[in-house]
C-alpha cells in the first residue's frame, strides 16, 4: 500500500507505507538526512523515526531552523537525566522542559550536587552524545507506567501519572539506549549523537515539586544548548560581558544604590544613583510634556472598596500588601498600597463632567507603585517590590484610539533611540482565554492596534492569547548593547476600567458615551530602566546623565586656587562637577576616578594656573587636549546638554 507525501515546493511523491520522515530525508539527499531533526506531518512535529501511515504534506526540519532548537534543548534535559542517573544511582528524575535558551532538569537526591559535580555531569552528558544511542518512543498504558515507575522507586513520575492522566490514556515513553527512559510528549532526535557538542552546564539552584514551597525540595539544574559550537560560544561571551556589566556589582563599585533585609525588594538610592534617576525622570517629563501630557499624582493608600470594583482585589489580590486599620472601636478599613496607577487615574477623569472636546486627555504619573515578588524572583533594580512607574492613561474617543496608540508608540521608539537602544521589536498581544468583554469588541480593538502599527511603519510579531484579560496590548522590547532583549514600554487597550467605574464623557450629539482607555508606559519602572542603562552603557554614562560629568583634579598644590576656581566655573555652567586636591600623583588621581567611570577630568597643574586653561581627559584616552577655561566650559555644557534639547 501506498501514501502520497506533498513536500512545501508544492511536489508531491508515493512511497510504500510504512514510511519514515528519516528514510524520505535520505531519499531526497544524505545531507539532508544528516542534518534533520524532526519531521512536520501536516503541521504536527513527529520523531523523525516514526511511520507516516497515511498521506499527508510534510516539511523536514534541519538544525539550522529556529523551531529545531527547543526540540535540541529538550533533548540536552533527557541527556542531563541519563548523565545524572549513571553517576548518582538513586537519584530520582522529575522534569526538564526546554527554556528560552537552554534546559533544566529537576531532581530529587538528598546531597546537594556542586560546582565540581556539575563538570564530572557534562562530561559525561558528552560520553552520552557519543555513543549515538537510538531514541525510540514507546507507547504505554496508564497503569503499565505507574507499575514501572514505582517498581524503580520513581515515587515523583507515579504520582505524576496516577494524578495527571486519565484510567484510559496512553502516554508516550522514550527509550535513550537500552535501558534508560522518560515519559515524554516529543518529538526527540533519532540518537543521543545528533545533539552535538554545542551544550553546557550553567548552574544548580532549588525547586519545589510542582512549584509549590509545600512540597519537597528538589535541585534544579540549568544548561545551555544551540545549533552549533558558534552560538554557544557567542551566546557564553554574552555572558561574561553580562557579569561584567551587571547593575548589582557596578551599583555597589560606583555607589549608587544598596538593597538591605529590612526593606526587602526595596531601593535605597544614593546621591550618584539618586542623580541618575532625577536626570532620567526629568528628561521623560520633558518629552511627555512636549506631547501634550498632564502630570498628575494620586494617593498610595486605597481603600479595598476601589479595588474590588476595579477588579484587581480578585485577580491581583495576592501580589498585594494590605494594611488593615482600625478607624473607631467599631470600625477598621481595609486598604491596599497600590500595585498600579489606573484606577486612581479614572477617579480623576470622573471628576466633573468630561466634553469630547476635551479628548484626548492624556494623564501621566511617576507613580510610587507596590507589588509583592516572591524573595526568590527578586534581582536587584531589575525585580522588586516597590517601584515607580512613568505611567500614564490616555482617555480618548474609539475614533481616536488608533491614532493615540499610533503616537505613543513613536513616543517609545523615539525615547529609546535617544537613549541609546537602535533595534526594538513590536508584539501585538491579543485576547487570552480568561477575558472580558464581547468578541466583537475585541476584533476592533485588534485591529486598532494592528491599524497604529501601519501608522507607525512598523512590523510586529503576533502573540497569540498574550493579552490582558481587559484588552490587547502593544509591547516594546529593545536589544541592549550586548543584544539581550528587555520588554519594556507596552500600550494597552481597556475596557474594564472605563465600564466598571462608569467613565463617559459627552459626545458631540450630547448623548453619553464610555471613552476608549489606554494604558502607556515607556521605560516600565524607573529602577528596572535604571538598571539597564547601567548595563548598557557598563557604567560610563553618557555625560548628559553622568552622576559626576567631571572631577578637576590637581597636578601641584600650587594649583589649588585656580583648579578652585575652575570647579566652581563648571558648576555655575550647571556641569556636576567634584574638586580633587589631595596630594597625590595625577596619575593615581586618573586611575581612581577612571575605575570610578568618571566621563571627564580636567588636569590642572602650573602652566594651566598660569595660562587660565584645563587639560581635559576623557575616560578611556591617554590624551589631553588644552583649552581656555570659557572654551572648555562651551564644549562640555553643550556635550552635556540632554537629547531632547540638543539644537538639530
Amino acid at each position: 500500500m501506498s501514501i502520497e507525501i506533498s513536500f512545501p515546493d508544492g511536489n508531491k511523491k508515493s512511497f510504500d507505507m510504512p514510511v519514515t520522515g528519516l528514510e524520505i530525508a535520505q531519499g531526497i539527499s544524505p545531507g539532508l538526512a544528516k542534518k534533520a531533526i524532526i519531521v512536520k506531518v501536516d503541521g504536527a512535529q513527529r520523531d523523525l523515526t516514526r511511520p507516516i501511515e497515511k498521506s499527508a504534506a510534510i516539511e523536514i526540519v534541519t538544525r539550522d531552523q529556529p523551531e529545531a532548537l527547543e526540540v535540541l534543548r529538550h533533548d540536552a534535559a533527557h541527556v542531563l537525566a541519563q548523565a545524572v542517573q549513571e553517576l548518582f544511582p538513586g537519584t530520582q528524575i522529575t522534569f526538564g522542559p526546554s527554556t528560552e535558551v537552554g534546559f533544566y532538569y529537576d531532581f530529587a537526591r538528598d546531597e546537594p550536587f556542586t560546582e565540581a559535580d556539575l563538570e564530572t555531569i557534562e562530561k559525561r552528558m558528552r560520553e552520552i552524545v557519543q555513543r549515538d544511542l537510538p531514541i525510540a518512543r514507546e507507547v504505554w498504558n496508564r497503569d503499565e507506567a505507574i507499575a514501572y515507575f514505582q517498581k524503580i522507586g520513581e515515587k515523583y513520575k507515579a504520582e505524576w501519572i496516577r494524578e495527571g492522566i486519565s484510567p484510559d490514556e496512553e502516554l508516550s515513553i522514550y527509550r535513550q539506549g537500552g535501558d534508560w527512559l522518560d515519559m515524554c510528549m516529543g518529538p526527540h532526535l533519532p540518537s543521543t549523537g545528533r545533539l552535538g557538542s554545542a551544550f553546557k552546564l550553567t548552574k544548580v539552584s532549588g525547586a519545589y515539586w510542582r512549584g509549590d514551597a509545600n512540597n519537597a525540595q528538589l535541585q534544579r539544574i540549568y544548561g545551555v544548548a544551540f545549533a552549533n559550537d558558534k552560538d554557544l560560544k557567542a551566546y557564553l561571551h554574552m555572558m561574561e560581558e553580562a557579569e561584567k556589566r551587571d547593575h548589582r556589582r557596578l551599583g555597589k563599585q560606583l555607589d549608587l544604590f544598596h538593597i538591605q533585609e529590612e526593606a526587602v525588594g526595596q531601593v535605597f538610592w544614593h546621591p550618584k544613583g539618586y542623580s541618575i534617576y532625577r536626570s532620567l525622570e526629568a528628561y521623560i517629563r520633558r518629552k511627555i510634556g512636549a506631547k501634550g501630557y498632564v502630570e498628575v499624582k494620586t494617593p498610595l493608600l486605597l481603600d479595598r472598596k476601589l479595588w474590588e470594583r476595579s477588579g484587581h482585589w480578585e485577580k491581583y489580590h495576592e501580589n498585594m500588601f494590605i494594611a488593615e486599620v482600625e478607624e473607631s472601636e467599631n470600625h477598621h478599613s481595609s486598604l491596599a498600597l497600590k500595585p498600579m496607577n489606573c484606577p486612581g487615574h479614572v477617579q480623576i477623569f470622573n471628576q466633573g463632567i468630561t466634553s469630547y472636546r476635551d479628548l484626548p486627555l492624556r494623564m501621566a504619573e511617576f507613580g510610587s507603585c507596590h507589588r509583592y515578588e516572591p524573595s526568590g524572583a527578586l534581582h536587584g533594580l531589575m525585580r522588586v517590590r516597590g517601584f515607580t512607574q512613568d505611567d500614564a492613561h490616555i482617555f480618548c474617543t474609539p475614533e481616536q484610539m488608533p491614532v493615540e496608540a499610533a503616537n505613543a508608540g513613536r513616543l517609545i521608539f523615539e525615547v529609546y533611540r535617544e537613549l541609546g537602544f537602535d533595534k526594538v521589536d513590536v508584539k501585538l498581544s491579543t485576547r487570552p482565554e480568561q477575558r472580558i468583554g464581547a468578541d466583537a469588541v475585541w476584533d476592533r480593538a485588534e485591529a486598532e492596534l494592528v491599524k497604529a502599527c501601519e501608522m507607525m511603519g512598523v512590523d510586529y510579531t503576533l502573540q497569540p492569547g498574550e493579552g490582558a484579560f481587559y484588552g490587547p496590548k502593544l509591547e516594546f522590547t529593545l536589544h541592549d548593547a550586548i543584544g539581550r532583549a528587555w520588554q519594556c514600554g507596552t500600550v494597552q487597550v481597556d475596557f474594564n476600567l472605563p465600564e466598571r467605574f462608569e467613565a463617559e464623557y459627552v459626545a458631540e450629539d450630547g448623548s453619553r458615551q464610555r471613552p476608549a482607555m489606554l494604558h502607556r508606559a515607556v521605560l516600565g519602572s524607573m529602577e528596572r530602566f535604571i538598571g539597564i542603562l547601567i548595563e548598557q552603557y557598563a557604567g560610563t554614562f553618557p555625560l548628559w546623565i553622568a552622576p559626576v560629568q567631571a572631577v578637576v583634579a590637581t597636578i601641584v598644590s600650587d594649583a589649588d586656587d585656580y583648579a578652585a576656581t575652575v570647579q566652581a566655573a563648571f558648576a555655575k555652567a550647571g556641569l556636576r562637577s567634584e574638586l580633587d586636591l589631595r596630594n597625590e600623583k595625577i596619575n593615581y588621581k586618573v586611575r581612581e576616578h577612571s575605575v570610578g567611570r568618571i566621563p571627564v577630568i580636567a588636569v590642572i597643574g602650573r602652566k594651566e594656573a598660569e595660562d587660565g586653561t584645563v587639560a581635559l581627559r576623557r575616560l578611556g584616552t591617554q590624551h589631553q587636549k588644552t583649552l581656555p577655561l570659557d572654551e572648555a566650559i562651551a564644549l562640555l555644557t553643550a556635550e552635556a546638554l540632554p537629547p531632547d534639547l540638543r539644537p538639530g
